[in-house]
């Protein structure tokens, strides 16, 4: 009988680390595959039981589009450990005519939170803000702004066996520079702990939702990944070019770069009204 133990957990991490899975992606497909054995208690792993923790996690609510992130770690785990069999279809999924204005993050929120930012005296946090969005990059990708990549106005992103370039806007490579000669950063990373460490992503998260409140935006609108959904939209409005956004994101697929450009649902309204097909 088949049951999730340590050492397949253990060997699992590994590979994912070995294939150059972020820290993220790791963490993640960690903790998806531990709460499915945390459900299933001493049952063995099967296709069924598989199943239905997939329909137990739609009775909990969860969105469909989390559900089969959460299954594609299992899946992933189950080839990894050589159970194939036991692998699950995903949750079928319309795609979306539109996304959920609740978490659309606009310019001018954007604007208050680096506003409030400074005005706190959080100067690494406002810089950090406004990198993400004037580069469009990861969270997990800034530990590559550094202050040679500042100096040169460009950083090299290696992750998952591929390298991409991140041009860094003059203005914010000028800013940059500044902060690190600031700090007395003359070399490597600039977004450093105060012990001289990597920001970490939750370190990142948690401080950009205490700016919410004085800033006026919605909790649900800010996470760093918001803020790449921004420049997307920013970057794509003012080129209207798809497959040149594709490349600066970083993405193999033209598809996953439709999602970031997905309007609101009262942007489709306003469309649906221009078109005054209503006698």
């Amino acid at each position: 009988m088949r049951h999730i133990d340590l050492d397949q957990m253990g060997a699992f991490v590994c590979q994912l680390r070995e294939e150059e899975r972020s820290a993220g992606t790791v963490e993640k497909y960690q903790r998806d595959v531990g709460a499915f054995a945390a459900w299933l208690a001493e049952r063995p792993v099967s296709r069924e039981e598989a199943s239905a923790w997939r329909e137990h996690l739609v009775t909990l609510g969860y969105a469909p589009a989390t559900v089969n992130s959460m299954l594609a770690a299992l899946n992933r785990f189950f080839q990894f450990v050589g159970w194939p069999e036991c692998r699950v279809k995903p949750l079928r999924i319309q795609r979306r005519l539109f996304r959920d204005q609740d978490r659309e993050l606009t310019r001018q929120e954007y604007d208050r939170l680096v506003a409030t930012a400074q005005m706190q005296g959080r100067e690494r946090l406002s810089l950090l803000l406004e990198t993400i969005c004037a580069t469009g990059i990861r969270v997990s990708e800034v530990r590559y702004i550094t202050v040679e990549a500042a100096y040169a106005g460009r950083a090299e992103v290696r992750l998952k066996g591929k390298v991409r370039t991140i041009l860094i806007p003059g203005k914010l490579a000028r800013k940059l520079i500044k902060y690190a000669r600031k700090n007395h950063t003359a070399s490597g990373e600039v977004f450093l702990t105060k012990g001289g460490g990597s920001l970490s992503r939750k370190q990142i998260w948690a401080e950009m939702k205490s700016l919410c409140k004085q800033a006026g935006v919605a909790e649900s609108k800010v996470f760093p990944h918001n803020l790449r959904h921004l420049f997307a939209r920013l970057f794509y409005r003012a080129t209207r070019d798809v497959a040149r956004l594709a490349d600066v994101l970083g993405h193999s697929s033209i598809e996953t770069t439709r999602i970031y450009l997905i309007s609101t649902g009262a942007e489709h309204a306003r469309t649906l009204d221009r078109l005054c097909l209503v006698c």
